[in-house]
Protein backbone atom coordinates (compact mmCIF):
# COMPACT_ATOMS: atom_id res chain seq x y z
CA UNK A 1 0.00 0.00 0.00
CA UNK A 2 1.72 3.50 -0.99
CA UNK A 3 2.10 6.59 1.23
CA UNK A 4 -0.96 8.59 -0.18
CA UNK A 5 -3.04 5.27 -0.17
CA UNK A 6 -2.34 5.32 3.54
CA UNK A 7 -2.91 8.84 3.61
CA UNK A 8 -6.17 9.14 2.42
CA UNK A 9 -7.44 5.87 4.33
CA UNK A 10 -6.25 7.65 7.45
CA UNK A 11 -8.12 10.74 6.96
CA UNK A 12 -10.86 9.39 6.13
CA UNK A 13 -11.36 6.99 8.51
CA UNK A 14 -10.49 10.14 11.53
CA UNK A 15 -13.45 12.69 9.45
CA UNK A 16 -15.55 9.01 9.14
CA UNK A 17 -15.29 8.33 12.98
CA UNK A 18 -15.98 11.74 14.20
CA UNK A 19 -18.87 12.19 11.93
CA UNK A 20 -20.82 9.01 12.99
CA UNK A 21 -19.53 9.16 16.60
CA UNK A 22 -20.52 12.93 16.37
CA UNK A 23 -23.94 12.12 14.66
CA UNK A 24 -24.92 9.37 16.93
CA UNK A 25 -24.23 11.79 19.86
CA UNK A 26 -26.34 14.58 18.03
CA UNK A 27 -29.18 12.45 17.59
CA UNK A 28 -29.43 10.79 20.68
CA UNK A 29 -29.10 14.64 22.07
CA UNK A 30 -27.02 13.92 25.12
CA UNK A 31 -26.35 16.77 27.55
CA UNK A 32 -22.88 17.61 25.99
CA UNK A 33 -24.84 18.44 22.78
CA UNK A 34 -28.04 20.12 24.08
CA UNK A 35 -25.79 22.36 26.31
CA UNK A 36 -23.83 23.50 22.87
CA UNK A 37 -26.74 23.61 20.96
CA UNK A 38 -28.27 26.07 23.75
CA UNK A 39 -25.23 28.39 23.99
CA UNK A 40 -25.51 28.94 20.27
CA UNK A 41 -28.95 29.63 19.72
CA UNK A 42 -29.84 26.42 17.85
CA UNK A 43 -33.15 24.58 19.03
CA UNK A 44 -32.61 21.09 20.16
CA UNK A 45 -34.00 19.48 17.50
CA UNK A 46 -31.45 20.63 14.77
CA UNK A 47 -29.13 18.56 16.49
CA UNK A 48 -31.12 15.46 15.85
CA UNK A 49 -31.17 16.38 12.10
CA UNK A 50 -27.70 17.27 11.88
CA UNK A 51 -26.77 13.76 13.30
CA UNK A 52 -28.79 11.81 11.12
CA UNK A 53 -27.10 13.56 7.86
CA UNK A 54 -23.40 13.41 9.57
CA UNK A 55 -23.82 9.42 10.41
CA UNK A 56 -25.01 9.27 7.40
CA UNK A 57 -22.24 11.01 5.46
CA UNK A 58 -19.56 9.50 7.58
CA UNK A 59 -20.96 5.92 6.13
CA UNK A 60 -21.11 7.20 2.24
CA UNK A 61 -17.38 8.24 2.24
CA UNK A 62 -15.73 4.90 3.11
CA UNK A 63 -18.13 2.61 1.02
CA UNK A 64 -16.72 1.75 -1.88
CA UNK A 65 -18.30 2.90 -4.92
CA UNK A 66 -20.93 5.37 -4.56
CA UNK A 67 -18.96 8.31 -6.64
CA UNK A 68 -21.77 10.76 -6.66
CA UNK A 69 -22.83 10.17 -3.44
CA UNK A 70 -19.68 10.37 -2.09
CA UNK A 71 -19.05 13.62 -3.64
CA UNK A 72 -22.33 14.50 -1.83
CA UNK A 73 -21.23 13.56 1.67
CA UNK A 74 -18.02 14.85 1.15
CA UNK A 75 -20.01 18.11 0.42
CA UNK A 76 -22.10 18.10 2.90
CA UNK A 77 -19.59 17.08 5.54
CA UNK A 78 -17.81 20.40 4.38
CA UNK A 79 -20.72 22.45 5.05
CA UNK A 80 -21.34 20.81 8.50
CA UNK A 81 -18.16 21.64 9.51
CA UNK A 82 -18.04 24.95 8.17
CA UNK A 83 -20.98 26.35 10.03
CA UNK A 84 -19.43 25.23 13.32
CA UNK A 85 -16.73 26.96 12.73
CA UNK A 86 -18.66 29.95 11.82
CA UNK A 87 -21.61 29.54 14.77
CA UNK A 88 -18.56 29.57 17.34
CA UNK A 89 -17.17 32.03 15.91
CA UNK A 90 -20.20 34.22 15.66
CA UNK A 91 -20.48 33.68 19.64
CA UNK A 92 -17.11 34.72 20.54
CA UNK A 93 -15.60 30.97 21.25
CA UNK A 94 -12.10 30.92 22.01
CA UNK A 95 -9.67 28.33 20.05
CA UNK A 96 -10.37 25.08 22.23
CA UNK A 97 -14.27 25.42 20.50
CA UNK A 98 -13.59 26.45 16.99
CA UNK A 99 -10.60 24.34 16.34
CA UNK A 100 -11.74 21.32 16.00
CA UNK A 101 -14.38 21.69 13.19
CA UNK A 102 -11.63 23.48 11.72
CA UNK A 103 -8.82 20.91 12.37
CA UNK A 104 -11.59 18.56 11.25
CA UNK A 105 -12.26 20.02 8.33
CA UNK A 106 -8.95 20.54 6.59
CA UNK A 107 -8.16 16.68 7.55
CA UNK A 108 -11.64 16.13 5.26
CA UNK A 109 -9.86 18.37 2.45
CA UNK A 110 -7.37 16.38 2.59
CA UNK A 111 -9.20 13.23 2.26
CA UNK A 112 -10.94 14.68 -0.61
CA UNK A 113 -7.68 15.25 -2.09
CA UNK A 114 -5.91 12.29 -1.55
CA UNK A 115 -9.39 10.00 -2.72
CA UNK A 116 -8.11 7.07 -5.54
CA UNK A 117 -8.97 8.25 -8.97
CA UNK A 118 -11.36 5.08 -9.27
CA UNK A 119 -13.48 7.00 -6.63
CA UNK A 120 -13.77 9.96 -8.06
CA UNK A 121 -16.93 11.06 -10.28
Amino acid sequence: MNTKKVGYWVATGVVALAMIAGGLADFLLIDAVKETMDHLGYPHYFARILGFWKVLGGIAIVAPGFRRLKEWAYAGIFFDLTGALASHLAVGDGVADFAPPLVLALVLVSSYVLLPAHDQS
